[in-house]
Formats: C-alpha cells, sequence, structure tokens
C-alpha cells in the first residue's frame, strides 16, 4: 500500500467535520455510481474483501500552514498523559497549574518531513495559537481583514438560519413559521487541509482517488451539502512515506483518523471514545430507517501500543466494521487508520 498527501482548499463552511471514516463513505459512494471510470473491477468485489484487504484508507482532514518558510501540519494532541508531551514541573502546585494550562493544546505542529523523534521536540497550541501561526503567513492586507471579521480561532462557528416549507405550496403555511438555526464551520480564505490517503495501487490509482475526491468537492460533503455547505477544490498531491516519518525505535503507533483497534494486540492504548452516529447517503437517506447503528472508536490522535513492541509492517491499523445497517446489510465502514509509529515512555 502507497500513502499519498492530497491538499484540500475549502470554499465554504463545514456541517460535517472532515474525518477519515465519512470520507471513506462519500468515496465508496463515488464508486459505486462510477465503476467503469474509477475502478478496474466491480465496486461489490471489493467491499467483499475490504474486512481482509482494504482497498483505500483515509485519514482525517488536518490544517496544513506555512510557518518560517516551511509547510506544517497540525495534527491532534496525543491523547497521552501530559508528562509524555510536557516538561511538567516538579512543585505540585505549579505541576497542576501547568497540566491545567496545557489541557488547552489540542493541536501539534509537525513541520513538513521532521521525524517523531519525541513528542516533546514538537510544539503544543491551543486554537488561538494555531489561528495566530496562520495569521502569521499572511501578507499585511489579508491580516487586515481577519482583524475587521474578528474571531480568534482556525475555523469559526457560523449559525444558518432556516425555516421549515410546505413543499406543495413553496410558503410556510399559515401559523407554521418556525424558524430555527443549524450551526456549521467556516475557514478563514485561505485555508488548505492536509488529506492523508493510503492506497492498494494494485486495485485503485492515485488519479482515481483525486477525481473521486474531486467530485465529492464539487457535490458538497456531508450534512446540508444541497443547501451549499461542504464545497471544496483541490490543490497539489504527492506520495508520502508516514512509516518513514516515525521513530527509528518505535513502540507505539500514533493514528491519523477514528478506528477500531484490533483485540488482544496492545499492550496499552491510550485515546478518546468518539461515537459514530452515522446515517446512510445517497438513497439509502430517504429509506424507512435512514441510521446506522452507532459504532464507538477511538477519535484521531490515539496511541497504541503493541505488545512486545511489535510494530505492524502494513501502514494502517485497526479493522473494518460490519453489521451496522439494518436496511443494507453489506454496509461496512472505515474502522481503519493510517499512523506514525512513534517512541514513548508511559
Amino acid at each position: 500500500m502507497k500513502t499519498y498527501e492530497i491538499t484540500i482548499k475549502p470554499l465554504s463552511g463545514f456541517a460535517t467535520h472532515l474525518k477519515g471514516d465519512t470520507i471513506f463513505g462519500h468515496f465508496c459512494w463515488q464508486l459505486a455510481y462510477d465503476e467503469q471510470e474509477l475502478l478496474g473491477e466491480q465496486f461489490g468485489t471489493l467491499i467483499a474483501r475490504y474486512l481482509e484487504a482494504p482497498f483505500v484508507v483515509f485519514s482525517s482532514a488536518f490544517p496544513k500552514l506555512y510557518v518560517n518558510r516551511t509547510y506544517t501540519y497540525a495534527l491532534p494532541t496525543p491523547s497521552l498523559p501530559p508528562d509524555c508531551m510536557f516538561d511538567l514541573p516538579q512543585d505540585t502546585v505549579q505541576r497542576i497549574k501547568k497540566r491545567k494550562e496545557v489541557k488547552s493544546k489540542k493541536w501539534m505542529l509537525v513541520p513538513e518531513g521532521k521525524k517523531f523523534s519525541s513528542f516533546k521536540d514538537f510544539k503544543f497550541c491551543n486554537d488561538k495559537e494555531l489561528f495566530d501561526e496562520f495569521k502569521a503567513a499572511l501578507s499585511d492586507k489579508e491580516r487586515q481583514q481577519i482583524h475587521k471579521r474578528g474571531g480568534g480561532s482556525f475555523i469559526t462557528d457560523f449559525l444558518q438560519s432556516h425555516n421549515t416549507i410546505n413543499r406543495d405550496t413553496g410558503t410556510t403555511g399559515d401559523a407554521q413559521f418556525a424558524p430555527f438555526s443549524v450551526e456549521h464551520g467556516v475557514y478563514y480564505p485561505n485555508t488548505e487541509l492536509a488529506l492523508f490517503v493510503g492506497i492498494d495501487d494494485d486495485v485503485v490509482t492515485i488519479e482515481q482517488v483525486i477525481t473521486a475526491i474531486g467530485r465529492i468537492g464539487d457535490m458538497g460533503f456531508g450534512r446540508d451539502a444541497s443547501t451549499g455547505l461542504g464545497r471544496f477544490c483541490l490543490g497539489e498531491w504527492m506520495e508520502i512515506d508516514l512509516m518513514g516519518l516515525g521513530s527509528d525505535n518505535p513502540n507505539a503507533c500514533y493514528t491519523l483518523a477514528p478506528c477500531v483497534p484490533e483485540r488482544d494486540i496492545y499492550a496499552d492504548m491510550f485515546f478518546t471514545p468518539f461515537t459514530r452516529f452515522g446515517r446512510h447517503g445517497d438513497v439509502l437517506a430517504r429509506s424507512g430507517n435512514p441510521f446506522k447503528c452507532p459504532i464507538v472508536m477511538a477519535d484521531e490522535g490515539a496511541v497504541f501500543m503493541p505488545k512486545n513492541k511489535d510494530i505492524p509492517k502494513k501502514p494502517y491499523i485497526g479493522v473494518g466494521v460490519t453489521g451496522i445497517s439494518l436496511v443494507h446489510k453489506k454496509t461496512v465502514a472505515q474502522g481503519y487508520s493510517l499512523y506514525i509509529p512513534i517512541s514513548v515512555e508511559v
């Protein structure tokens, strides 16, 4: 399996986070409706083999900054005890204060090409500090525009007003005015996101993946795509060796997407639980039961320590998930995640 980095440039707000398992679902719909152009074999055959041999694995999308003339990835802070990432004071009072301070630092800045020798080598920041790093790379005119708009976060929450419309009359009806608001996130102009993808190049090519992801950006990603949300365009793409970025003597895996870890493989696991309340897309979204069964996953930024430091040779960990739909028995979810081998002392 080869791994690539694809640059995404948001063009609108997003009501659904760009997480790896959801991106995989959108990608599968693209394949299902255009097997002839995007695949060399039937989509159903690939899905049938997915549990044993995934043909594609997506990471979540992460901010990509230009800092000190170098591209830098803002990856999620690992779900580890603070001592593993920060030098904390020995004094008890100062130690407690420092732990509260670092708790808000949800981003880890990783310069392009830098190896993961130790988490303590990286800079950690909160939303405001990440936004300051983003602004530092802009021109004076762009910074002035941002200052006028206000806000201190890389992505701003926005409430979009809606109302219930009677489709027969095109009006709200008599005494039916019932406005409601839907929240979505809006990225600042010139924002770039890095999406990592692993592909089995015997089955699918990176060019086919780029075509499918580009179509998703044109049509819209996630919830409320029909109202204009979830639009993006693609920038450059390149092959990247995530395994090569890892430590020379790794004993753990740092994940880049929500995943479901294998059983009886890991001695220790550090993660934030994430429950995916999924629902079907396309025609199944209008079925009698459009909802999938909930899946409890380990969110991106998890750290798994295999028994006997036996780091997998393949570029992904986790399992495919089945049995999640009552209306379409063959439905699968991406429980896999790309990862970076790391060395952790706990």
